[in-house]
C-alpha cells in the first residue's frame, strides 16, 4: 500500500488506535479503490444521494450550505484522513444537505458501504470508532449551529481566533484562508468581518498585517 495512503488512514479516525499492520490487513480483506478528482470539481450537489465511504487522502474538500435566496455558509473542510458525510453513510434519508466541492486535486480511498457494514460487524475497534464519529459530529453541529446562531458578528470573530490561537499556540496568528473564505464560513458579509477586524485593531486588541494577526490583550477580544 502507497505510503501516501497508510499516512491517510493512520490520522482517520475510523482507523484510531490501530497499527499499520492492522490497518492494511483490514483493507487487504476489504474491496476498495482510489478515486482521483480534479481541483473545483463538484464531489455532490444538496440533496444527492450518499453513495459511498470515501476517505480523503490528499488535497481538501469544501462543504458548503446554501438558503433559498442563494446565501452560501461554509459549513466544514474536510482534509486528510476525514471520512466524507459519515452520518448519512447508513441514514434512512441519504440525501445531503450540503454541496461538497474540491479546494485542489483530490484523492480519495473508496470503500461501498455494504463492505464498511461488514467490518464495524465483524471488529470491535472499527464499530466503536465509527460510533465516536457519529458522536462527535453531533457535538460539532451543535457547536457551529450556536456560533452561526447565536453570536453576534464580533463575537464570531473574536471565537475564531482565540481558536486559532489554541491550534497554533500562541498570539501569532496565520490566517490560512481568505478574508472572504472566513466570512463564508460564518454566514456574512466580507465587509462585515474587515470591519469587525479593523474595530479590533482601532481599540489596540489586534494588530493585523495581511494574514498574520497578533492578538495584543485576549481579556478584551470578549468583551
Amino acid at each position: 500500500m502507497e505510503k501516501r495512503i497508510v499516512d491517510a488512514l493512520q490520522v482517520c479516525p475510523l482507523f484510531a488506535d490501530m497499527s499499520q499492520f492492522e490497518i492494511e490487513m483490514t483493507l487487504g480483506n476489504t474491496s476498495h479503490r482510489i478515486v482521483e478528482m480534479p481541483a473545483h470539481e463538484v464531489y455532490a450537489l444538496a440533496g444527492m444521494p450518499c453513495r459511498y465511504v470515501d476517505i480523503v487522502v490528499d488535497g481538501g474538500l469544501i462543504c458548503r450550505m446554501a438558503s433559498l435566496s442563494g446565501k452560501q455558509v461554509e459549513v466544514s473542510r474536510l482534509r486528510m484522513g476525514n471520512l466524507v458525510a459519515p452520518a448519512f453513510i447508513f441514514a434512512k434519508k441519504k440525501e445531503l444537505p450540503v454541496s461538497i466541492e474540491t479546494e485542489g486535486k483530490v484523492t480519495l480511498l473508496r470503500i461501498m458501504p455494504v463492505d464498511l457494514k461488514r467490518l464495524i460487524d465483524n471488529d470491535d475497534k472499527l464499530r466503536m470508532n465509527f460510533i465516536r464519529i457519529l458522536s462527535n459530529i453531533d457535538v460539532f453541529l451543535t457547536h457551529k449551529l450556536k456560533v452561526l446562531s447565536l453570536f453576534t458578528i464580533r463575537e464570531k470573530v473574536a471565537y475564531m481566533l482565540l481558536e486559532l490561537s489554541g491550534e497554533q499556540g500562541g498570539n501569532e496568528i496565520i490566517l490560512k484562508r481568505s478574508r472572504q473564505e472566513i466570512a463564508d464560513s460564518f454566514g456574512i458579509q466580507k465587509f462585515s468581518l474587515l470591519r469587525v477586524l479593523a474595530d479590533f485593531e482601532r481599540d489596540g486588541i489586534l494588530k493585523v498585517n495581511g494574514k498574520q494577526i497578533t492578538i495584543i490583550d485576549r481579556k478584551r477580544i470578549l468583551l
